[in-house]
């Protein structure tokens, strides 16, 4: 399939508020064009929220950026709809390049903020109106596509509404017939259903599901891993701004390790229990964070006596055991070491 977005080596970086700014070191051109930073450690005072982001998505693909705060998932969406400019790299959205390409790209695609943000001096239809005329459509183009939309998302009722009084599934909805007013070809949505009660939540997953079935190409950000399982086709996991797997939802539980995560909540020195639980024939990795050990095995539960016992060698005590099987936030920590909420 065509690649529909495409990144290439994206990087961008934010000075720390208290520092001057600091003259990048000049970059060198690729093939293709564009600069690429020279390699060199991070300076003092600076983030990178992206770093070397490589990825292509496909025409008609519904894609996930799966990831925690602060990974680079915002960041991603704002160079790719050109609110944020990269610091190096590249970005292509419908083979336009964000950077130099802006108002075409603007024009090629449709974008649903992190939270519901239409004019609230104006009624429902009115927002979808005044967004139709932002992009040169006639009023009555604008009218029956409104119409249309709002039909689909069953708030047609609402369409004389004051924003106010919708609920929030209902703006998010608004939000999203917005979006789709002047056909866009990719649909980008930041963290659509943060805030949204399940039964909002589950509703606007149908509504996803019927815009990924018209052949839309859609990216969505999310931190909520049974989401990202649902819907995507294919998921880019992230964590400050680095790529660290990207398959479909499928494959990447696959490459979580082992058969069994076992996860024990301690009390005492964690790094000195985590050493000897290494040691234990049947475990495959043990990872430390905040008091918790996570053991990963293909023994199961056999191996929970031989674990309280290490632990209590090593001088701490056992407070909670959890076990579950790999899913895509073990291979999240298992890659982190961090938990994704």
């Amino acid at each position: 399939m065509p690649g529909m977005i495409e990144t290439r080596a994206l990087r961008k970086v934010y000075l720390a508020a208290s520092r001057k700014r600091v003259t990048p070191p000049r970059g060198t051109a690729t093939p293709s064009g564009g600069t690429r930073a020279a390699s060199s450690p991070q300076q003092s005072g600076e983030i990178a929220a992206l770093d070397g982001l490589d990825l292509e998505i496909h025409e008609g693909e519904f894609f996930g950026l799966l990831g925690p705060n602060g990974a680079g998932k915002t960041t991603t969406i704002g160079v790719l709809t050109t609110r944020v400019l990269a610091t190096s790299g590249e970005a292509f959205v419908a083979g336009k390049n964000v950077a130099t390409e802006e108002v075409a790209v603007r024009r090629r695609i449709g974008v649903v903020p992190q939270r519901p943000n239409p004019d609230r001096g104006l009624n429902v239809i009115e927002n979808l109106l005044f967004h139709g005329a932002y992009f040169g459509l006639s009023h009555a183009v604008s009218m029956q596509r409104a119409m249309g939309l709002l039909e689909l998302f069953e708030i047609a009722d609402r369409a004389h509404a004051e924003v106010e009084e919708l609920s929030g599934g209902q703006q998010q909805r608004l939000m999203i017939a917005r979006a789709l007013l002047h056909e866009p070809r990719v649909i980008f949505l930041d963290e659509p259903t943060v805030g949204l009660d399940p039964q909002a939540r589950l509703a606007l997953w149908d509504i996803l599901r019927i815009l990924h079935a018209q052949g839309r190409t859609i990216v969505m950000t999310t931190h909520y891993m049974q989401e990202a399982d649902e819907l995507c086709d294919r998921l880019a996991i992230v964590d400050r701004g680095r790529l660290l797997a990207l398959d479909t939802p499928s494959r990447l539980r696959l490459q979580a390790p082992g058969s069994t995560l076992i996860d024990l909540t301690i009390e005492g020195d964690c790094a000195a229990a985590a050493s000897l639980c290494r040691r234990l024939s049947g475990v495959q990795r043990v990872d430390e964070a905040s008091g918790d050990l996570r053991a990963y095995s293909d023994r199961g539960g056999e191996l929970i006596p031989a674990l309280i016992h290490a632990v209590e060698e090593a001088g701490c005590r056992v407070q909670n055991i959890n076990l579950s099987k790999p899913n895509l936030e073990t291979l999240f920590v298992s890659l982190t070491g961090r938990k994704l909420a």
